[in-house]
Formats: structure tokens, C-alpha cells, sequence
């Protein structure tokens, strides 16, 4: 059972990005899965979010309008498109899986993949 992040990069400022979290062992149905980053020297935080019961999407104050995410839960699969990219993105960034039909807090995850760096350049 386990999450793997995909699609970080280096990218320009004003560029984009698509992540992809791949499910193995499990299937996403039941699940929400969300997206997090830490930055060097921060905490960690919450990008967004997707519940696979009705597909309702949350988004952070900074992802909102630039970032979207979406599944395809035939592959069992969690995309996180992120367009107008800015340095201040750079994290890596964390795929996460809670048992539950609508997104929550942090501490409810309990299944993380390894992660994957975006460093956007200026």
C-alpha cells in the first residue's frame, strides 16, 4: 500500500506543472486524497484536496485560481495541475490519503508518499 508522487521539476516563474499521485495496494474510492508541500525551513501545508465520494475539491488561499486538481479513479490516480507557477511555490510537494468521505485536517492523513521537488526559478 503506497502513495507515488510524480512530476516535480524545474520550471520558470509563470510556468506549469502537472503532479501525479499514483495509488498502489488501494483503491481511492472511500478515500480523499490531498496535496501538501513544505518549503525549505517551513511547515508543512495543505494545496488542495479531492474526495472521491463527490469528487468536492478544496483549495488553499494560494492555490486558489492557479492550481486544480482532479482523479481519474480508474487508474487510481490524483492530478495536481499547477499553472502561473511563482518562486514562492518551490516545496516539495506530498500526495496523502485519509480514509473519509470529505477532506480535513492535516493530522488526518495517514498514508504519504515520498514526495516530489518543484523549484520554480525566478
Amino acid at each position: 500500500v503506497q502513495l507515488v508522487e510524480s512530476g516535480g521539476d524545474l520550471v520558470q516563474a509563470g510556468g506549469s506543472l502537472r503532479l501525479s499521485c499514483v495509488a498502489s495496494g488501494f483503491s481511492f474510492d472511500g478515500y480523499v486524497i490531498g496535496w501538501f508541500r513544505q518549503a525549505p525551513g517551513k511547515e508543512r501545508e495543505g494545496v488542495s484536496c479531492i474526495s472521491s465520494k463527490d469528487g468536492d475539491t478544496f483549495y488553499s488561499e494560494s492555490a486558489e485560481g492557479r492550481f486544480t486538481i482532479s482523479s481519474d479513479n480508474t487508474k487510481n490516480t490524483v492530478f495536481l495541475q499547477m499553472n502561473s507557477l511563482k518562486p514562492e511555490d518551490t516545496a516539495v510537494y506530498y500526495c496523502a490519503a485519509d480514509f473519509d468521505d470529505y477532506c480535513g485536517d492535516e493530522t488526518d492523513f495517514t498514508l504519504w508518499g515520498q514526495g516530489t521537488q518543484v523549484t520554480v526559478s525566478s
